[in-house]
């Protein structure tokens, strides 16, 4: 189970379809708040970094990276290998890329060359578009710019190029709580060759459940469930196990 930090301004923010957030908390204490909850893996989103065409806040990264001993992701505005290397020396794992990499695939390829394609990670924000060829489009800059990426046809792209895993964030219900989009999700889970992380749209314990189970997702992103307090890492864990689903319980 992954937890995720969406950064903005140094804040902690939530919103629902990358809209109306809410600053709910210093990302350095939640982060070793939910370590300490069990959860297996955090991702940190500096959310406005590609937008405004600068790098991710790399202070704040070395901060939760003293906080945390598990995997631990960053994204956001990374656009070169210096940038990744920089952001792998401040403590992160794996590299997210997102915006970049529609405006760059090749920093896909360099990036996985250089340090391995198990650290880099295509973020994807997809949105449900009866145009495309599997019905979903690809949006940059935080839903600020449509593309003319097909979300499959993108993620079987970025995956020849080098990245060792997706996290497919459908915007249809990012923040909505109201469950996880099944159907485009379990698309790429199926067709791709590498894990598919599922993200956007968690407001209770079964939801992460039936996007792992029906969904076929590897893993599943949290955040507004965990922020505002709706339940615990553990709780989750907890219904995951019940269910059936493997999990770390410790």
């Amino acid at each position: 189970m992954i937890v995720c930090l969406d950064v903005r301004d140094g804040r902690t923010t939530k919103g629902v379809r990358f809209l109306d957030n809410r600053d709910v908390g210093d990302p350095v204490a939640m982060a070793r708040t939910y370590y300490e909850q069990g959860v297996d893996e955090l991702v940190f989103y500096d959310i406005t970094a590609s937008a405004e065409r600068r790098g991710v806040m790399l202070e704040i990264v070395r901060a939760v990276a003293a906080q945390v001993f598990i995997p631990f992701a960053v994204g956001g505005g990374i656009g070169s290998l210096r940038q990744m290397q920089a952001v792998l020396l401040a403590g992160a794992e794996k590299v997210s890329l997102n915006s970049q990499a529609v405006r760059n695939p090749q920093l896909i390829a360099e990036g996985a060359a250089a340090f391995g394609r198990q650290c880099i990670v295509l973020g994807m924000d997809a949105k449900r578009d009866p145009a495309m060829p599997s019905g979903y489009r690809v949006y940059v800059d935080g839903l600020r710019t449509a593309t003319e990426l097909d979300a499959l046809e993108w993620g079987r792209r970025a995956v020849e190029l080098g990245a060792g895993e997706v996290v497919l964030n459908a915007i249809d219900t990012d923040g909505t709580q109201a469950g996880y989009e099944l159907t485009v999700t379990r698309m790429l889970a199926d067709r791709l060759p590498v894990p598919v992380v599922a993200s956007g749209g968690a407001g209770r314990v079964e939801h992460v459940a039936d996007v792992l189970i029906d969904g076929h997702a590897d893993a599943a992103l949290v955040a507004s469930i965990v922020h505002f307090g709706t339940c615990t890492v553990g709780d989750i864990k907890e219904h995951l196990a019940a269910r059936g689903v493997p999990v770390r319980i410790d």
